[in-house]
């Protein structure tokens, strides 16, 4: 998995790059009508209900926008919310406080509903060893923020990108001639570039299992598209040797079963690319 540093220079792009996109030359639009010495408070209002996302980085973002903006925090991260609750408040400049409105807004929204649908999968998982995994089908240009809601919904985050982790998949493997070539293959480059990095390796059917097993160094096996009866063929025949996952067409109406058939992990691109929007509202006020 990518650093701690290298995680939060990931957020410092999209925070740079999201007002870069939005205000351009200047929001003419505060610009126009609010004066630059105008001070103003605004509140967070939730119109919908699941587990709340974003906040951290909505903080991050008001304080790149104007490090003057004030934020007091009512809900944290990872907080089931409903209509009509008050996450925070912010106050400062009013044109400060538009200016980051927006992609504040759109963060939270995705987040939020990453978050929610993450939470519903953990709790359909209680009682198993199984674990949630998100995966790359991420929005480009936004995956840090969306990994990192998978993890405040209480999901696990999966390799970031194609740098940190080895994953071996059907394209890989036939490409290379092979399941036991391209391990080799890949095992023999880490090692020439002197590169620590976990392998993963999907497999098909079961005898594609029974021919991973025989490499060793393989750090978990990708059970992709098998049906109840053959993933816990599957996990039987793995046992304790490598980790194992299931991933493929996996929903709210199954993902229970394929915990049952035994596996560590399932991964699931529904997270972060299959979600609805939570309804989220900044909106100004006065305390008079």
């Amino acid at each position: 998995m990518i650093s701690e540093t290298q995680f939060q220079n990931e957020l410092k792009i999209i925070i740079e790059n999201g007002i870069r996109e939005d205000i351009g030359s200047g929001d003419y639009s505060s610009l126009a009508c609010i004066p630059a010495s105008t001070i103003g408070k605004a509140k967070l209002l939730v119109k919908d209900q699941g587990i709340i996302a974003g906040v951290e980085l909505a903080k991050m973002i008001f304080h790149y926008v104007d490090s003057n903006l004030v934020i007091e925090t009512f809900i944290q991260d990872g907080t089931p919310v409903k209509f009509g609750d008050i996450v925070f408040h912010v106050s400062g400049s009013s044109q400060s406080i538009l200016k980051a409105e927006r992609l504040v807004l759109n963060s939270m929204q995705r987040m939020s509903a990453i978050a929610t649908k993450t939470n519903s999968y953990v709790k359909l998982l209680e009682g198993t060893k199984t674990k949630v995994l998100d995966t790359r089908k991420t929005t480009p240009g936004f995956r840090a923020a969306e990994k990192w809601a998978v993890k405040i919904g209480g999901g696990e985050n999966h390799r970031f990108a194609l740098y940190d982790m080895i994953m071996l998949k059907d394209n890989h493997n036939d490409f290379a001639g092979g399941i036991t070539k391209a391990i080799s293959k890949t095992k023999a480059y880490l090692a020439e570039n002197n590169l620590d990095l976990k392998i993963i390796v999907e497999a098909r059917n079961l005898d594609e299992i029974k021919e991973i097993l025989l490499s060793d160094g393989v750090y978990r096996i990708l059970i992709d598209n098998f049906n109840y009866d053959d993933t816990r063929e599957a996990v039987k025949l793995i046992g304790d040797q490598c980790l194992t996952e299931s991933s493929g067409n996996i929903n709210e109406k199954t993902i229970r079963h394929y915990a049952d058939c035994g596996v560590d992990y399932i991964s699931s691109g529904a997270l972060t690319h299959s979600v609805y929007n939570m309804d989220l509202s900044l909106k100004a006020f006065s305390n008079e």
